[in-house]
C-alpha cells in the first residue's frame, strides 16, 4: 500500500491510540486537543474524510466519529507502528534474567504463557517445539498378489509402508503410476502432487492411492501441535469486543479444540514457523478469528524444532507492545533451548 501524506499518517495514528485507549469513535477536536496535532479541527477533519475515502477510517454511526477499519489497522501495522512501550520493555529486561530452573518444559512455557497474557491482557499461546515434518521425496509401488505395498521415502533414513487391497484388473498401471506421482513430486515444491492432472487411465488406482496418502499426511499431522499452551482467555472477557458470550464462544472453542489453527498460515493452512505474523481480521483463514488480531513469532532448538508464540485478541489492541511481547518470549526460548 502506498505511503499517506504526512498529514494523514498523524490523523491514523491518533485515531488509532484514541480507539485502542478508549473504544470510542473520534472526532477531529478531540484528536487535536488529546494528541497536539499541529493543525486545525477543520484540517483535521478533512484528512479524516480522506482516510475514510481510502477505507482506513469507518464511522459507525453516522452522526459518530470515526474508528479504524481492518484496512486501517493493517497500513498503521506495516507502515506507522511506534515504538514498544514501557510495559513490552520491563518484559524484555524481566526474561533476559531467566535460566533452564524449570522442572519441565511445560512448567517454563505455562510461565511464559501466563507473563505474556498478563502484560498485555489477551489470550496467549505457546507451542512446544517440534521438528519439522519431512517432506515426501518418492513412492515406490510393490504389487504382491492382491496387496498394493506403498513405500514413502521422506529421507535417506526415513521410510514408511502402506499395505492397500488393490484394485481389480490395476496392477499393470503401478508402473506408469509410480512414475507419473514421482515426476510429480520432483517437479512440484514440498511434496505436492497435483492430482487434478492425473491421467484419466489412472482414475481409480491413482484415486486409491491418493486417499492413502491423504490419510497418511492427516495422521501426521493430528500431533504436530500437541502441547499448545494457552492462558490468559479469561482476561478477554474484559475486552469490550467480547463483552457477550456469544461473541467469544467461537474463540473459545476453537481455543479448546484445535489451537494449531490459531497458528495457521492464512491461505496454505501450514504452520508460518520461518517468519513473525500479524494477521489482522479476516486475513486470518479461520472464521473464529475474524474479528480478532493474531500476534505472533517464531522460535528454534538446538535441534532443529521449531515452535510458536502468539498473542489473540481484538483488532483494537497495542501492537506495537504486542509484537514486541511475543518478539521477546520467542528469543528467550529461543535462547533457552539452543
Amino acid at each position: 500500500m502506498e505511503s499517506l501524506p504526512r498529514r494523514q499518517q498523524e490523523v491514523l495514528q491518533a485515531t488509532v491510540r484514541h480507539y485502542v485507549d478508549t473504544v470510542e469513535p473520534v472526532g477531529s477536536h478531540i484528536l487535536v486537543r488529546r494528541f497536539g496535532l499541529p493543525a486545525s479541527p477543520a484540517t483535521v477533519r478533512s484528512a479524516m474524510g480522506a482516510l475514510e475515502q481510502r477505507g482506513l477510517l469507518t464511522q459507525p454511526h453516522t452522526s459518530a466519529g470515526r474508528i479504524p477499519s481492518q484496512l486501517g489497522y493493517r497500513l498503521y501495522v506495516d507502515q506507522l507502528l511506534p515504538s514498544p512501550g514501557a510495559a513490552a520493555l520491563q518484559l524484555e529486561r524481566e526474561l533476559a534474567g531467566i535460566s533452564l530452573q524449570w522442572a519441565a518444559l511445560d512448567d517454563l512455557l505455562q510461565h511464559l504463557a501466563r507473563r505474556l497474557a498478563d502484560l498485555t491482557g489477551l489470550l496467549s499461546l505457546i507451542s512446544r517445539p517440534r521438528r519439522p515434518r519431512p517432506h515426501l521425496q518418492e513412492v515406490r509401488l510393490v504389487v504382491s498378489s492382491d496387496r498394493l505395498l506403498v513405500f514413502l521415502v521422506q529421507g535417506a533414513a526415513l521410510t514408511t509402508s502402506l499395505n492397500l487391497r488393490l484394485p481389480g484388473g490395476s496392477s499393470d498401471q503401478m508402473p506408469l503410476l509410480e512414475r507419473w506421482t514421482n515426476e510429480q513430486l520432483r517437479n512440484r515444491p514440498a511434496g505436492r502432487i497435483a492430482w487434478e492432472r492425473l491421467p484419466a487411465q489412472l482414475g481409480a488406482s491413482g484415486g486409491l492411492l491418493r486417499q492413502a496418502l491423504e490419510s497418511h499426511a492427516q495422521l501426521g499431522r493430528a500431533g504436530e501441535f500437541d502441547g499448545v499452551v494457552a492462558a490468559g482467555l479469561g482476561g478477554l472477557l474484559g475486552q469490550p469486543e467480547f463483552s457477550r458470550t456469544s461473541s467469544l464462544l467461537p474463540l473459545v472453542q476453537l481455543v479448546e479444540s484445535g489451537p494449531q489453527q490459531v497458528l495457521a498460515a492464512p491461505g496454505s493452512g501450514q504452520a508460518a514457523e520461518d517468519a513473525r505474523s500479524i494477521w489482522i481480521g479476516t486475513e486470518h483463514p479461520h472464521t473464529a478469528l475474524g474479528q480478532c488480531s493474531v500476534v505472533q513469532a517464531p522460535y528454534r532448538t538446538a535441534d532443529g524444532s521449531r515452535g510458536q508464540v502468539a498473542l489473540v485478541g481484538p483488532m483494537r489492541m497495542a501492537y506495537a507492545t504486542a509484537r514486541a511481547a511475543v518478539d521477546s518470549v520467542a528469543s528467550i526460548l529461543q535462547r533457552l533451548l539452543s
